[in-house]
Parts: structure tokens; sequence; C-alpha cells
């Protein structure tokens, strides 16, 4: 029989690029990755907020994670994705430039994140994988946004 401790040694993540760096998000929050398609506008929500999709009948909030972490901007292109996370209670659609792979991560080669990398504050950082050949940028999803931010996308999803 397997204990607790030999079954959280591993973090699985969806591991996805945004500019030139390689970022990972916990799987169990992650609902699908869908391709790029029309966003409605919204009036009146912060920049990073680009709309609402319908998506198989739920209105989903879009939001820009590369205007999120004041990133440059990037043109949509075939490799642009849309992964569907789940934030609290709220469904949120991150834009990514691609979303690449899903791996496990030994949970003792993640170390705490430094203040910033690749332009991305610490705040929004769970921590940094250091793989073979590969720095791995952890996001935690629930400092991405913060509860005032929430509960307006709640009410966009209503």
């Amino acid at each position: 029989m397997l204990e607790q401790k030999d079954i959280v040694n591993e973090m699985k993540v969806i591991v996805f690029r945004l500019q030139e760096e390689e970022y990972g998000v916990d799987v169990h929050q992650v609902k699908s990755i869908e391709r790029m398609q029309h966003i409605t506008r919204v009036p009146r929500t912060p920049d990073f907020v680009k709309g609402v999709i319908n998506l198989r009948g739920v209105v989903t909030p879009i939001i820009d994670l590369r205007s999120r972490f004041e990133l440059e901007e990037f043109p949509v292109t075939d490799s642009t994705r849309i992964i569907i996370v789940v934030v609290g209670d709220v469904e949120v659609g991150l834009i990514v430039d691609s979303a690449n792979d899903v791996i496990d991560i030994p949970l003792n080669m993640i170390e705490p994140p430094p203040e910033i990398v690749g332009g991305v504050e610490a705040v929004y950082l769970q921590g940094v994988a250091k793989l073979e050949n590969r720095l791995l940028i952890l996001l935690n999803l629930d400092k991405v946004l913060n509860p005032e931010e929430l509960k307006q996308l709640e009410k966009m999803a209503r």
C-alpha cells in the first residue's frame, strides 16, 4: 500500500510558453486547452481582460497573461491557445503563446521563486522547477487574480 508521502512527491503540470519562457500550471486546475477563437469585448474591464467566449454554453472570461504580467504584446498565431482554468469558483481562460506538454515534476526540484523571473513578479509565482536542461516557472493561479478581480470575472461569467 502506498503511503501519503509517496503519492504527493510529484506535481503534474501543463507547460505553456509566454515570450521566451516556459511556465507551468497544476493540471488539477486546468479544465481544457482551446484554440484561439472570437472573444467578445466587455466594456469597463481591466486591459488584461480581453472579454468573454461562449465555450460549449458556458460564458468564460478570458484574460491575456502577457498583458497581466506587463510583457510585450505578441500577435495571435496558429500556436496561440486559451487554457481554461478554475480559480476559486470561476472558470477563466488564459491566453498563452502555446501549450506544449504535460509533465511530472518531483517536488524536491521546485525552489522558491526569485523576486522576478522572465519579467514576472514573484507574487504570481509558486516556484521555479529546475529540470535537466529546462527552467520551468510555476504559476500560482490564486495570486494571478486578486479577490476583487475574481468577483468581477464571476459577474461576467453569469
